[in-house]
């Protein structure tokens, strides 16, 4: 890949593994910045060379701590905009605060779509994305936003492993569309879990709907939290004759305390997750399989530079068809 001499790619503190990767497949260096938390808790982020005139993308994740990676973002946007960057366009491979969508009762915030109006006071230009926890935040946004997904990898990870005796599991209703699309790639049948949740970071199931007595089912989910849900889900398909359960998400945000959760008791036979988020100290030493973004990450930010259109990376990178 050749990156433009007139772009530059910069990591704040969330993804810098993720942005060398990203940086090397462009063939460029990290461009340097420097990111100061100060005794009271104020930050200051700035870039050390001159971007005068330059496109520069920033790859920074919304994750644990959520608001002091939130302010970087925008203190370091600030800094591009006041030092004559071209543009600044932010890519957030994991979008924190997206399940805070809507009023689930009165007087709760939308607190997604004030973090894009957040993003939008910062000037900045555009924002690339991988697996919203619901398409429809792209609304909140007044800048341009691009919405890759991760799907893709995740169904083709399993490709050569799946048995006439697998089932492709909805964790939820809200879920079912990309459970569905690993279910068409990978010719299995769908089931969905019926969950509620009487409160955040709480699930209770109702039932299961769809046969999974004496199958392996492979759970496809966006975000692994705390991993409540995700063990609450698995014991009822097991509870169901389920023989295995294997569960793979866009996103291990990984709460502590969820490897207990996830892992005692030998419930899952496998876990799956993209590099989105760093995978915490915790959960290091853990079997777990981690994806990386990079490839889809260095070919969108390749074609936004030069102006070209992102349709042949969303059908190269979503593209479900053997």
């Amino acid at each position: 890949m050749n990156f433009s001499t007139n772009a530059c790619i910069f990591s704040l503190t969330a993804n810098k593994q993720l942005t060398e990767q990203v940086a090397t497949l462009l063939g460029v260096p990290v461009s340097e910045a420097i990111v100061t938390h100060f005794a009271d808790g104020e930050t200051l982020c700035e870039p050390i060379s001159s971007i005068r005139g330059k496109n520069c993308y920033v790859i920074q994740s919304t994750c644990k701590p959520v608001n002091e990676r939130l302010m970087e973002i925008l203190i370091f946007a600030d800094a591009l905009k006041r030092a004559s960057a071209r543009s600044v366009n932010i890519v957030m491979p994991y979008f924190g605060y997206a399940r805070q969508d809507r009023k689930n009762k009165p007087r709760q915030p939308i607190t997604g779509r004030l973090v894009a109006d957040l993003i939008h006071a910062a000037g900045i230009n555009r924002v690339v994305v991988i697996d919203l926890h619901a398409p429809q935040i792209q609304g909140f946004f007044t800048c341009l936003v691009d919405e890759m997904t991760a799907v893709p990898f995740l169904a083709k990870y399993f490709k050569d492993k799946v048995d006439d005796d697998w089932v492709i599991v909805s964790p939820d209703h809200g879920g079912m569309a990309r459970a569905r699309r690993v279910a068409e790639f990978l010719h299995k049948p769908l089931a969905i879990i019926d969950k509620r949740r009487p409160k955040p970071n709480e699930a209770t199931i109702s039932h299961v709907i769809g046969d999974v007595k004496d199958k392996h089912c492979l759970v496809i989910d966006d975000i692994i939290d705390t991993g409540g849900s995700s063990r609450v889900g698995a014991l009822a398909l097991l509870e169901h004759g389920a023989k295995s359960v294997r569960i793979a998400a866009t996103h291990g945000v990984f709460s502590p305390g969820s490897e207990v959760k996830l892992y005692d008791g030998d419930i899952f036979k496998e876990i799956v997750v993209t590099d989105s988020i760093p995978t915490p100290e915790h959960m290091k030493g853990k079997p777990l399989t981690v994806l990386s973004l990079a490839p889809m990450i260095a070919k969108a930010i390749e074609h936004i530079n030069s102006g070209r259109s992102l349709t042949i990376v969303y059908e190269m990178f979503s593209n479900t068809e053997e």
